[in-house]
């Protein structure tokens, strides 16, 4: 299946407060030089937050994470858990079509898609509130047919029963997820054969579907108010959330001290990407450069009149990568369209983390133009 750009595509992208405080802790979980790492989760939020993917979300994340677009894009376009177009504004209706549920009626629940919503997958409802695709085996094969719609699975359907939700969700409703056909979860349609001394009434429903139910989340796409943003990893337990007020966490008992000495290897890898900061922040004199690999270009010591260009107007060059240039010396976009290839390929081997940045994305001749007072696509799309 072909996968492009949707052609319609909106101005700008943007977080929300509470999503962009999450994507920035998923990031911190890497090192510094491995943010792509976070490439998926980002995309995920970036389309939760939406309901697709744009070109903007796809554009902003690989900012954020100094990736070049078309390796966003290349990500967006592989995984088919990212909608490359809209979708519906109440659902999006996945059909799992593979053998279980086909030979159980997936057939019938597609024709009641194509009867309800539209006649071909990825697209919108007349009423632009439903859109579906079949997708391939969701895992539920036990209770055959079924359907993935938002974060939760609808089992045991029929026809008539799949139509019926869909005007229920249509009328502001939410069905309550799991099987249709009165199952507690995936045990034998006849009754119980063995552990016959399992009580199901311990919860009302099964433990998926009862904590679906009691979040209230069902349908309702991630927007950052759901969870706890929790980033231990980064803030030894602190809770990294713009209104902490709203939700309750547990406090985590306090770790004891340990001598400098005897520090643990972990703490002593948790310690190095701050290390790797500072060392970024130092003057150009001290940064480390690579031994035989062309010639430094002419380096400032500070920027002048203490006012450095905006080097993130260059495609290609992040907050990271601009921190890092400014510790080589570089500040201005004059500095940077003068460099010969000599001196391209000296800073190619001393962006460490992203070597061969400079050459990948023509910095030099984006600069010559911003230099020169012009604006390229890029910077007058960020500076939107």
């Amino acid at each position: 299946m072909l996968r492009r750009l949707y052609h319609d595509q909106p101005e700008s992208f943007a977080f929300t407060p509470a999503n962009q405080a999450w994507a920035e802790a998923q990031i911190s979980k890497y090192p510094e030089g491995r943010q792509a790492s976070a490439i998926i989760p980002l995309l995920w939020r970036a389309q939760e937050q939406e309901g697709w993917l744009t070109r903007p979300a796809i554009e902003t994340v690989a900012d954020m994470l100094d990736m070049a677009y078309i390796r966003a894009l290349e990500v967006a376009s592989f995984y088919f858990m990212f909608q490359m177009q809209p979708v519906g504004s109440v659902a999006h209706i996945q059909i799992c079509g593979t053998t279980s549920c086909m030979i159980c009626g997936a057939e019938d629940l597609i024709g009641v898609c194509r009867e309800k919503i539209a006649d071909k997958p990825h697209t919108l409802s007349a009423d632009g509130k439903f859109s579906w695709e079949e997708v391939e085996c969701l895992g539920a094969c036990a209770n055959a047919p079924m359907a993935q719609i938002g974060k939760d699975y609808y089992e045991d359907l029929t026809a008539e029963r799949f139509a019926e939700m869909l005007d229920e969700m249509a009328a502001g409703k939410v069905p309550v997820p799991g099987p249709q056909n009165g199952r507690y979860a995936s045990e034998p349609k006849s009754g119980l054969t063995s552990l016959t001394e399992f009580d199901t009434g311990k919860t009302k429903y099964n433990a998926s579907v009862q904590l679906a139910t009691d979040i209230g989340d069902t349908i309702k796409r991630i927007d950052g108010t759901e969870v706890p943003l929790i980033a231990p990893w980064r803030d030894k337990g602190a809770m990294h959330d713009p209104a902490p007020s709203t939700v309750k966490v547990a406090k985590q008992p306090a770790a004891p001290e340990a001598k400098p000495a005897e520090k643990p290897a972990k703490a002593v890898a948790e310690e190095k990407p701050a290390t790797k900061l500072a060392e970024a922040e130092k003057p150009a004199a001290v940064a480390k450069s690579a031994e035989g690999a062309g010639t430094k270009p002419q380096a400032l010591e500070a920027a002048r009149d203490g006012k450095a260009d905006d080097l993130k107007l260059i495609k290609g060059v992040g907050p990271k990568l601009e921190k890092l240039l400014h510790s080589l010396g570089f500040y201005h976009f004059d500095q940077i369209a003068e460099w010969t290839a000599d001196e391209v390929a000296w800073v190619d081997q001393n962006l460490e983390g992203f070597k061969g940045r400079v050459s990948r994305d023509t910095w030099v001749d984006q600069a010559k133009i911003l230099a020169a007072g012009g604006e390229t696509e890029f910077s007058a799309r960020k500076k939107k």
